[in-house]
């Protein structure tokens, strides 16, 4: 049960911190938090501070509790309240406590002892809120209430409980805060806040809480008192005092005959029925998250009604969920297609056996989406290191996301991230050009843009991170991996083969270790990591115009539709989508181009023959054009025909990776992807078409 309970939080705050890191680098560039912003941050930072309370981290509770009270008074007083110039200082304070927030989680992740000290990112806070109330506090007519506050507390320390501050409220509560909470004036307000939700006809004392941060000395030596007139009022207030932040205690007091308040009490009782019914209006953003759900402002409240048709599963739940349909693909397939039918007219098994497969394949359909997400989640967070890059290396820079709505594999997106991050750091850091004037005497925008794409071609997804810097230089590289003895000094490199020394392990071009990059370790990470899900990494670049790192990654854990066809005795599957007609041909319709390639016409234009029995060097096969036939494929930019023996039939396939010690061998480089098992139990290769092409295109 506790590991629920933990598993539940971790991916609750998590999803919270990915929410404020948004939230944060749209408000950096406004310069500004809209009245929105402002609620969801409060919000966000109440449920974090609510949530590791519970959970027993007082590390996270007491900062997510100091900026909830710093918004809260952007809140109630508005975003002017922060002066322009102390604006920066929120910003990076904030980003550094999201960081502080993700640390921490990483700790109880990895089951380490939570962060000790706190002061250094707590002190900043209480900084910026020092600042935020010095501004309106200043002002003369604050200095009154101030005053009398000071008095009421000389006569207070008499008797704390019978501070009545009139005849006609005699039904109290005397609420006392945590000890050591801090801000007891500001929580205080809040409570007020909350308790207009339930009755709005209340008096307090002290009753200058929200103008005089003295007043927090009184709260914590003698506690709050709040008036009803009825004890009907007060009962109905009972659970805005309960949800309060930090309440320690609280307890009803009734005063029959009160002391006669002091004039200045009276001017102040006079003023605060109106003050505490007046705004009745703002009440419900006021405490809402502390209050009740139903007080939440609109905009709030109707993303709580969004969320209340979402559930978090465990992945290795919708693993196993993809486990059993891929055997139920496989079964129905065993069972359609079974030797012990051939030859019988089954007209009423035929029609349930076709809805037998529509129904496979929507629960197909369904488990598969179960498992997408959009890369979205990973793309925003890039956001983040261009933001902190660019301010660390005096960089100027933007991040443009395209396609970020493409979903892929929860696996997937997970294994993409750090790959994606290491790239982006390298452009950062390696790709632009140190100085703008270099940027401009070229011809380009002085901020430097870094492109990140995302889209699906058939059975790939592929990733583009792209930059407008300078590009590689190919000779450093070269000469760099010259003297590291990875490239032989007297051999012709191509630029593609140049490129691919960028991933060999520990290779850097850095001649100086930053915080960044230098230290060897980067693109031969990426590399690893993306072969970890089948997928592979290219490099190109034209110098002085940038750099593109291509992702390609297979949908590995897929099912998909395929076309079964046989070379021989072995089987292959071409994926449906890259299948544009099958053809029979002649010998005469075949042209043979001077490097001994084959080629055919269709529709007026000329595409190249691949037979796949000399491709994978089969002994078995037709070698007559005539007796096979033809599959006219296409994939991304290149089409052209593989010759088989027969063509079988469609059928749903269960993709399955090939072993690890299969892919060392280089297999996919000859189009191979995956496998899959058939009806029968044979194993039927899967094919991916534009390596097909590019394992074999160089012969014509």
């Amino acid at each position: 049960m506790g590991d629920s309970i933990l598993d539940m939080y971790l991916y609750e705050t998590n999803t919270l911190l990915e929410q404020l890191d948004g939230i944060l680098l749209a408000a950096e560039q406004a310069d500004t938090f809209s009245e929105d912003s402002v609620n969801e941050i409060f919000r966000i930072m109440h449920t974090i501070k609510g949530s590791s309370a519970m959970m027993e981290f007082s590390s996270l509770m007491t900062v997510a509790h100091r900026i909830e009270d710093l918004f809260f008074l952007i809140r109630e007083k508005s975003m002017d309240v922060v002066p322009e110039q102390n604006r920066p200082e929120l910003f990076d304070m904030l980003f550094q406590a999201v960081d502080f927030f993700r640390g921490e989680i990483e700790k109880v992740e990895n089951e380490q002892p939570l962060s000790q000290s706190i002061d250094h990112i707590v002190n900043k806070i209480n900084s910026l809120i020092d600042k935020i109330q010095g501004n309106p506090g200043a002002s003369s007519e604050d200095s009154a209430p101030a005053a009398a506050g000071a008095a009421g507390q000389e006569e207070a320390s008499a008797a704390p409980a019978v501070n009545v501050v009139s005849e006609d409220y005699l039904f109290g509560v005397h609420v006392y805060f945590d000890e050591g909470s801090g801000m007891e004036n500001l929580r205080a307000f809040m409570l007020i806040n909350g308790v207009k939700d339930y009755c709005g006809d209340f008096l307090y004392y002290p009753d200058n809480v929200e103008t005089d941060p003295a007043t927090s000395d009184i709260i914590a030596d003698q506690g709050f008192l709040v008036w009803f007139r009825t004890a009907e009022d007060r009962d109905a207030a009972i659970p805005a005092v309960k949800n309060a932040g930090s309440v320690r205690e609280y307890q009803p007091v009734d005063a029959s005959k009160p002391a006669a308040p002091a004039p200045k009490e009276d001017g102040a009782q006079e003023e605060k029925p109106s003050q505490a019914s007046a705004p009745s209006a703002p009440a419900p953003k006021a405490e809402a998250p502390a209050a009740k759900p139903s007080a939440a402002p609109a905009p709030s409240g109707g993303q709580q009604h969004a969320k209340e048709s979402l559930i978090s599963v465990n992945l290795s739940k919708l693993d196993q969920l993809m486990a059993v349909v891929s055997e139920i693909v496989i079964t129905e397939s065993m069972v359609t297609s079974s030797p012990d039918l051939k030859g019988l007219r089954l007209d009423n098994f035929t029609k349930s056996a076709r809805d037998l497969r529509k129904l496979t394949d929507d629960l197909q359909d369904v488990s598969m989406s179960l498992r997408m997400v959009p890369v979205s989640g990973t793309f925003q967070k890039m956001n983040r290191i261009v933001r902190d890059m660019s301010k660390k290396l005096g960089k100027r820079a933007k991040l443009t996301l395209i396609g970020e709505d493409t979903e892929v594999d929860k696996t997937i997106v997970d294994s993409i991230g750090d790959p994606i991050m290491h790239i982006v750091r390298n452009s950062m850091d390696h790709g632009l050009e140190e100085h703008e004037a270099d940027r401009v005497a070229a011809g380009k925008d002085p901020v430097g843009e870094v492109t990140l794409s995302a889209r699906h071609t058939g059975s790939e997804v592929i990733i583009e991170i792209k930059d407008d810097g300078q590009g590689v230089d190919t000779q450093a590289v070269l000469n760099k991996a010259i003297r590291q003895g990875l490239a032989d000094p007297g051999h012709d490199y191509s630029q593609k083969e140049i490129l691919n020394f960028l991933m060999m392990p520990g290779f850097s071009t850095n001649t100086e270790v930053t915080e960044y990059s230098g230290r060897g370790v980067g693109m031969d990470v990426v590399k690893k990591n993306v072969a970890d899900v089948g997928g592979t990494v290219s490099i190109t670049s034209e110098w002085g115009q940038g750099m593109t790192t291509t992702l390609k990654i297979p949908l590995t854990m897929a099912i998909m539709d395929g076309m079964e066809v046989s070379v021989g005795e072995s089987m292959f599957t071409i994926p449906i989508n890259s299948i544009c007609s099958s053809m029979k041909v002649t010998e005469k319709e075949v042209i043979h181009d001077p490097a001994q390639g084959e080629m055919v016409k269709i529709r007026d234009n000329f595409y190249p023959i691949i037979r796949a029995k000399e491709l994978f060097c089969m002994e078995q096969g037709h070698d007559n054009i005539e007796d096979g036939i033809l599959m006219w494929v296409e994939s991304g930019e290149h089409s052209y025909c593989l010759f088989v023996d027969e063509l079988i039939g469609e059928h749903q396939i269960v993709v399955k990776p090939l072993p690890n010690y299969v892919n060392s061998f280089g297999v996919k480089n000859y189009g191979i992807t995956g496998c899959s098992i058939l009806g029968d139990g044979s194993i039927s290769i899967i094919l991916d078409v534009l390596n097909v092409y590019t394992a074999t295109h160089s012969t014509f």
